[in-house]
């Protein structure tokens, strides 16, 4: 199976071709339910998510680019639509919607940000999934900020997304002391939230809560954190608990003090309720007005990795788990400080280092939808590494020639069968770049 040589039987094809603007992927679920197209945003290199003002897809065999939502005079700090992800059941896609009617500057931020669903059959109309609420008293099943990096779980009734909330911004500017943290949350598509008008605030269609707990500062030496990042679904329908049923869950990067108070980046899960309608204990689902939004009744967060005493210290990358649930993916460094791909299982327990490359893994974690394989960039190639014991040199092979920069934002198809990515390409006059979208088929062996 080893190959260090890219595969011969098919070439990678590019698809778009408008060296305009970009056609960012941003390492999201691109493809559509069937695999024919993939769904990207338009941003620019300096101005980002802010400046994108369209969201786009494009038919993998014939390249014809379809418009899905446009936002009509965009300026340079937004709204913005950008980080866009397709429904693995529905012709529907998520993204990141800057507030469209802020009376205040930069409406693109991280605490005034919502999400957007268009469904294709009907491109422009908008669909607000989170509902916003920064008009005191709150409401349940609404948020107080932002949310981004939306998520769909694989039957399509929740999203995930990580979330900065306004109110504690607020706060944070008055007092000077540090509230705008960065923390984990979810939506479920089970009755619409509707709030007071305001020109800030949002109705939306989907019930939504904060599922991670982060404080401002962290005991060094617990496994309180004050940052949630990197976060995705476990499994494509939860992980199998020891009593042998299925758990939804939530992996992620938090942000742990060691014993010196130093941040640690380490995996953690959360495990999250199937009714997400009840608090818990920590406090109100809607937040207070000096606190966060509080997890619902039955969510448990653990952390499952312990790096903050090791020789190097610290996870990265997004965590990415197996589509059976049996297994997380994430970056760390070996022992001899190079960065690897290793394996953990939700439930927790030892580490098992999947990679043994001479040089440090780039990142870009995908599983291959066999659940069998991991994908990722490595010295300026696609890498596809088989899980297993046989030995490493047996188990990986490249997929993409080597190049500077290297090829970005992979996803695979729902059947294992094609892969997307991006590239920079040079425009007309050769002076500048745009990021295109190209796809190449894959075959097991």
């Amino acid at each position: 199976m080893s190959s260090r040589q890219p595969e011969k039987e098919t070439e990678e094809k590019q698809i778009t071709h408008d060296l305009t603007y970009n056609h960012d992927l941003d390492n999201n679920d691109n493809f559509s339910p069937d695999g024919q197209w993939l769904v990207y945003d338009t941003r620019t290199d300096d101005g980002g998510i802010p400046e994108s003002p369209r969201i786009e897809k494009v038919n993998v065999k014939t390249g014809e680019v379809k418009v899905l939502f446009k936002v009509e005079n965009n300026g340079t700090w937004g709204p913005g639509a950008g980080a866009v992800s397709y429904s693995p059941q529905e012709n529907s896609v998520v993204f990141i919607h800057g507030l469209e009617n802020s009376t205040k500057e930069n409406p693109y931020q991280q605490w005034r940000r919502t999400a957007v669903i268009i469904e294709d059959s009907k491109p422009n109309v908008p669909i607000y999934m989170d509902a916003r609420d920064v008009t005191f008293p709150y409401t349940p099943g609404a948020l107080r900020g932002g949310t981004h990096r939306h998520e769909w779980s694989g039957d399509g009734q929740w999203i995930g997304f990580t979330y900065n909330d306004a109110i504690l911004k607020e706060l944070e500017d008055a007092t000077g002391v540090k509230r705008n943290l960065r923390t984990v949350g979810v939506s479920k598509k089970i009755k619409a939230v509707h709030v007071d008008k305001n020109a800030e605030n949002v109705s939306g269609g989907w019930f939504s809560t904060l599922v991670v707990r982060v404080v401002p500062e962290p005991k060094p030496g617990s496994d309180e954190i004050s940052h949630a990042v990197s976060d995705s679904w476990v499994g494509t329908n939860g992980y199998r608990r020891a009593d042998g049923k299925m758990q939804i869950a939530r992996a992620f990067l938090g942000t742990v003090i060691d014993k010196n108070g130093k941040p640690v980046p380490e995996v953690f899960v959360v495990d999250i309720p199937d009714d997400i309608t009840q608090p818990g204990e920590f406090g109100p689902l809607e937040g207070t007005a000096t606190d966060f939004p509080m997890p619902p009744k039955g969510t448990v967060q653990r952390r499952l990795t312990f790096t903050a005493d090791t020789k190097y210290p610290g996870c990265s990358g997004v965590v990415r788990s197996s589509p059976d649930g049996n297994a997380l993916a994430y970056l760390a460094k070996d022992e001899k400080g190079i960065a690897q791909i290793f394996l953990l299982s939700p439930a927790g327990g030892k580490p098992q280092q999947l990679t043994e490359h001479e040089s440090d893994v780039s990142g870009n974690l995908r599983w291959h939808p066999d659940g069998k394989h991991v994908s990722y960039i490595w010295n300026g190639s696609i890498m596809l590494c088989q899980t297993g014991n046989t030995p490493f040199k047996d188990r990986y092979q490249t997929l993409t020639a080597s190049s500077k920069p290297a090829p970005t934002n992979i996803v695979w198809a729902h059947d294992g069968k094609m892969f997307a990515f991006n590239r920079p390409v040079k425009d007309e006059n050769g002076k500048g770049t745009t990021l295109q979208v190209f796809v190449k088929s894959y075959t097991s062996k």
